[in-house]
């Protein structure tokens, strides 16, 4: 035998108007409980709720969202690859904040990564089929097309970490320059003077400028910047090792080092140790992000903190404002939200 389905006094499936009588309030009223509004009473809301137990009424959300040209979704786009997701804490930090601002909201969310170029074609058609309301970007390099593509099909967006000083998506990132200015003014106070960093991906602008903060502290405190002691890495635990080990062949006599993310610091310890460097007497280290990764280091690793789950969290309500307003005015297009949240160095027996 079948599921019976439940039935209005129509005949057909139960409405709104129908759970409204039941209740004794207004149509208003019913809709504002099923949204979860706290503008009702809890005498109203459990009395419109036995009526849609009762009835059996379901809210037609996929009929709501046609009539307003809406899908109700939202996409986080990761331009990496899967390894590298979930390796880095960062984004599952990013995610979790997304996740706590659309609790209260009806969307859904899709996670899809475009590390390579068929994944970025495949999604390319997906979004252009307007499948979902707004994107979510998250680690994006200067010339990845994403951004402009995202632009052309006028999809709301938000980045997180800006791709120039002239972005023009909405953006949320952290204060990486004053992030690291914070490390190095840090070591310095500490009687370092060898200090060498390790940069992130230079085609990330979030990298470029910790570079930028590395070189303001050191200038600012009257030290000539060595060319030698920068090596670029690739925020990966291997790219932390490979660039320690080419630091110590330039540099043996390096006292400290600044790692642009807290996995390139793991990578960076371990050639320290293999390489008989006691940290922090030999060699104080000091990482970017405060992620689980530092608090579980030996010894714990001195790191710069960024709100990530805020910046997920912000993002998305930047990006919820954006998808409220379809046709924004040129005016607004032009001065889309550029945030900067603070930075905070945690300091930890690695320095």
């Amino acid at each position: 035998m079948g599921t019976r389905q439940p039935r209005g006094r129509s005949g057909g499936r139960p409405t709104l108007e129908e759970v409204a009588v039941r209740a004794g309030v207004g149509r208003g009223t019913v809709s504002r409980v099923i949204n979860g509004s706290p503008r009702v009473s809890e005498r109203t809301r459990a009395a419109v709720e036995e009526a849609v137990a009762e009835l059996g009424y379901v809210p037609n959300t996929a009929a709501r969202a046609l009539a307003a040209n809406r899908t109700d979704s939202i996409a986080v786009v990761v331009p990496e690859p899967e390894s590298r997701f979930f390796a880095e804490p960062y984004f599952s930090d990013i995610i979790h904040g997304v996740g706590q601002a659309l609790a209260e909201t009806d969307m859904q969310l899709l996670l899809t990564f475009a590390g390579g170029d068929r994944e970025r074609r495949r999604l390319a058609q997906y979004l252009a089929a307007h499948r979902v309301d707004g994107v979510l970007l998250v680690s994006v390099h200067a010339d990845d097309p994403l951004p402009d593509l995202l632009e052309q099909l006028e999809i709301p967006a938000v980045i997180s970490g800006r791709r120039s000083a002239d972005e023009t998506l909405a953006s949320v990132d952290s204060d990486n320059f004053a992030g690291a200015r914070a490390a190095v003014d840090h070591l310095l106070d500490r009687g370092r003077r060898t200090i060498a960093t390790i940069t992130g991906r230079l085609d990330v602008y979030g990298a470029q400028r910790r570079l930028d903060g590395y070189r303001d502290a050191l200038e600012g405190a009257g030290h000539e910047v060595d060319e030698a002691l920068i090596v670029q890495g690739d925020f990966t635990e291997e790219g932390g090792r490979r660039a320690m080990t080419e630091l110590l062949e330039r540099a043996p006599a390096l006292d400290a080092v600044f790692a642009g993310s807290d996995v390139m610091a793991a990578g960076a310890r371990q050639v320290l140790r293999t390489a008989g460097r006691r940290i922090p007497e030999d060699v104080a280290l000091v990482g970017f992000d405060d992620s689980a990764i530092a608090r579980h280091m030996d010894p714990p690793l001195t790191s710069v903190r960024q709100p990530i789950t805020q910046m997920g969290r912000t993002m998305t309500d930047v990006l919820l404002a954006e998808i409220a307003t379809p046709h924004p005015p040129p005016t607004r297009r032009l001065h889309r939200p550029q945030i900067v949240l603070p930075t905070e160095l945690v300091q930890r027996a690695s320095s």
